[in-house]
């Protein structure tokens, strides 16, 4: 099997170890200087600085900052349509709430989601997946959760199945069809809960085509005893437990499923103190998506104290139609900087090692050392400062997927 070597590493920027940094661990990043990398078919074989080994092939990094390739743990990518019509009704601070409550909101995409073909779906996320991969985004989470009934839930399942096999960005799948009650069941949450149990989860098990279950735990959309009978069901056709809460109140859903093993609890704007206890002591990661809060004008999630009373944060984009249509994962990490008061290596954890941890790849991927994924970022800088300090721009040069360069 061919080998390649990268040098000429101006500056090696990694978190080590197979599991979620907390705490002050968090900040705890690896710098080396003049570094090398060798790698073997789809894994790293070494790490070192100074004279490296002899290999087939070389690449000259010509000095540039390198860093692990960038997971984004919490997207909505597979969807009809777009909502730029309540950009003014949410410059008018109309809630979100009364925004659904009218027909608008997920059930707006729900409906052009529904009239979709599976091939325009994929044509759609392949253009955005490509967008996000040249910001050096090398793995991402994906929910369903706009089709809100067998057929459609199981056709975007289907399109992110289909995308693995065309694309380079590696996608993990997430049954979310408890994203909103559809029109169907209208006044009838409870029913579509029933639904869900009863013919989504099966099916969906069955055609193995998910490895998380999430729930929005949300006033307005599924209250907690919902919740945890969804969540249950999920686990006992063998799903792992992701859960949306504390978005827009705390109902008490990151309690409830931090104490069932959710691996991450998602939003958290108004985590409570209790939460934050909740999260730490059942070892939850806490994917925070900072871009949300600042397209909506809303409060930004307790990034620090999350952190000082150590829980793992990772950091998503949340893109989707309607509370974020913004796909770039640097740009949420910038925005985490600024107004979580993250540091740059507490950020860079957050959108690897503890990314990888909230998907369940830890062991696999986020880090740069021997026996991972060879997922590699090339960044025109030269140190980790400099990329937040200049936000909003792009300083990916070259990507490497699985030990192969990405082509643009």
């Amino acid at each position: 099997m061919p080998s390649v070597l990268i040098h000429n590493i101006g500056l090696l920027a990694t978190p080590m170890g197979d599991k979620a940094l907390c705490g002050k661990a968090q900040g705890d990043i690896s710098f080396t200087e003049d570094a090398w990398i060798a790698i073997e078919g789809e894994k790293i074989l070494a790490v070192g600085s100074g004279i490296a080994p002899r290999c087939d092939e070389k690449i000259d990094a010509e000095e540039r900052l390198v860093i692990p390739g960038l997971i984004d743990p919490h997207t909505h990518l597979v969807f009809g349509g777009w909502r730029e019509h309540e950009l003014s009704d949410k410059l008018r601070g109309i809630p979100y709430l009364e925004i659904l409550k009218n027909g608008g909101g997920i059930l707006s995409t729900v409906r052009d989601t529904r009239i979709a073909t599976e091939e325009e779906l994929t044509e759609k996320a392949t253009d955005i997946l490509l967008g996000m991969l040249k910001k050096g985004v090398t793995t991402c989470e994906a929910k369903s959760g706009y089709g809100l009934s067998l057929e459609a839930e199981i056709k975007q399942l289907n399109v992110l199945r289909k995308l693995c096999e065309i694309q380079e960005v590696e996608l993990v799948s997430t049954l979310m069809a408890a994203h909103a009650t559809p029109p169907e069941y209208k006044d009838d949450t409870q029913g579509y809960v029933d639904f869900i149990i009863d013919r989504i989860i099966p099916v969906v098990a069955e055609k193995e085509l998910a490895k998380f279950i999430d729930v929005f735990c949300e006033s307005g959309v599924f209250d907690s005893a919902q919740t945890e009978k969804l969540l249950k069901a999920g686990k006992e056709y063998g799903l792992l437990l992701k859960c949306h809460t504390d978005e827009i109140n705390d109902i008490g859903g990151t309690s409830l499923a931090a104490s069932l093993g959710a691996i991450s609890c998602e939003h958290l704007i108004k985590c409570t103190d209790e939460g934050i206890e909740a999260l730490s002591n059942n070892g939850t990661i806490g994917v925070l998506l900072p871009a949300t809060s600042f397209y909506l004008g809303a409060d930004f999630a307790p990034a620090r104290k999350m952190i000082e009373n150590n829980v793992p944060i990772a950091i998503g984009s949340d893109f989707n139609p309607g509370s974020c249509p913004m796909s770039s994962l640097p740009l949420a990490m910038q925005i985490g900087c600024y107004r979580y008061r993250m540091t740059p290596e507490e950020v860079l954890s957050a959108v690897t090692i503890n990314a990888a941890a909230a998907i369940g790849m830890a062991d696999k991927l986020g880090s740069i050392e021997p026996g991972k994924q060879a997922d590699l970022v090339f960044l025109d800088a030269d140190n980790l400062d400099y990329i937040f300090y200049r936000f909003g721009e792009n300083f990916v040069s070259d990507v490497i997927k699985k030990g192969r360069t990405c082509h643009f």
